[in-house]
């Protein structure tokens, strides 16, 4: 932090009403974790009454919404926040990585054109709806060319999503009761992929320090018994995309690096209101109906996500060791009780939203074993 910063104080912020403990849990452990590494004091959730007038450093659990909302915590840019911010809702959901059907088609407020027209090499091949009117012909288009997956834009963790072969399967979702609300909020349609490996690659600024990393995220099964994330393994750096490239890196994670900065910068250029300290990518990278591999970003996150332990945890070790080039870590979620493992770091351990059980922690090891 400059000078300028030294007296902020760092604060958890839990945006949704509605989070369940183990966010709130999970926020605020981070934020503790944060504080004592940038050797600012800690001051607990967010309180609007505690701390109206206070110079804060944020930790949301969201990106944060409309000029309103960042004006009332503080937020002036980047500098404040461990996360993002955007002027509309849908710009920081899966809707943003494709375009509309055609122009006819119905747009919420603040759409970019422009970002679909500069991310269509590096997405894979689909569709954002925004109305049930254009969800048919939508997915009659994609469906020509294999399965589609129909993936809800608020959705996380992989949850909501279903896998759709034909007309008469995507036929039936529309005729359920929910299925007017479900496609006004938004549903990105997409082709579907087997053989999937998930890359998450990205950066987070944080005081004077910049990370930068690529890995693999993997699923496990919740309390319900469904496949959510499970975790990622990150190999981070210090310093920016460049300094990450110059690692020796398989051509399939090179590829994934640079899909995620062609993302990156369309966001910027796309939504200019836009800004964040905390950038990860989520790239896919499989085989699609035709046999063909294929590789694109699925979407982003500006904010605290399942991996943001892990990049505390290089953060923190970074700090320990200034002179250290790079480093592996790791984030895991399990819903199956257990002790934890030999120099792990528990995040959280409790009730979580779907399962009685959940456990996270973190991993560190060194980058060349």
């Amino acid at each position: 932090m400059t000078p300028a910063n030294r007296k902020k104080l760092v604060v958890a912020h839990s945006v949704r009403p509605e989070a369940p403990l183990h966010e709130v849990e999970t926020n605020r452990a981070l934020a503790r974790w944060l504080a004592q590494i940038l050797g600012l004091k800690y001051g607990g959730s967010y309180d609007p009454e505690l701390h109206n007038g206070r110079d804060l450093y944020l930790l949301p659990t969201q990106t944060l919404v409309g000029a309103a909302a960042a004006r009332q915590l503080g937020v002036k840019g980047p500098e404040d926040l461990w996360g993002g911010y955007v002027d509309h809702d849908f710009i920081c959901t899966k809707a943003i990585s494709h375009g509309l059907h055609n122009k006819n088609a119905y747009a919420p407020e603040g759409w970019s054109p422009l970002f679909s027209e500069r991310v269509r090499s590096v997405v894979l091949d689909g569709l954002s709806v925004f109305s049930m009117d254009d969800a048919r012909p939508a997915a009659e288009h994609l469906l020509y060319s294999g399965p589609i997956r129909i993936k809800p834009i608020h959705a996380c963790a992989g949850r909501g999503q279903e896998v759709i072969k034909s007309l008469d399967q995507f036929d039936a979702i529309l005729a359920k009761p929910e299925a007017k609300a479900l496609f006004t909020e938004g549903v990105v349609l997409e082709q579907d992929l087997d053989h999937v490996i998930t890359h998450s690659v990205g950066q987070s600024f944080i005081g004077d320090t910049v990370l930068s990393y690529c890995g693999d995220q993997y699923l496990t099964e919740d309390g319900q018994g469904e496949q959510v994330y499970g975790g990622s393994n990150l190999l981070v750096v210090r310093g920016h995309y460049d300094d990450l490239l110059e690692l020796e890196l398989p051509d399939d994670v090179q590829l994934a690096i640079r899909q995620a900065q062609v993302f990156d910068r369309a966001a910027d250029e796309a939504y200019p209101g836009f800004y964040a300290s905390r950038r990860n990518y989520d790239i896919a990278q499989g085989v699609d109906s035709n046999g063909k591999q294929r590789s694109g970003v699925l979407e982003q996150s500006w904010r605290m996500g399942g991996a943001s332990s892990a990049e505390v945890a290089a953060l923190q070790s970074f700090v320990n060791d200034p002179g250290m080039r790079a480093i592996r870590v790791s984030s895991v979620e399990t819903y199956i009780d257990q002790p934890l493992p030999a120099d792990a770091i528990e995040v959280y351990r409790g009730p979580a939203q779907n399962s009685d059980f959940l456990l996270k922690y973190v991993t560190v090891k060194s980058y060349d074993g």
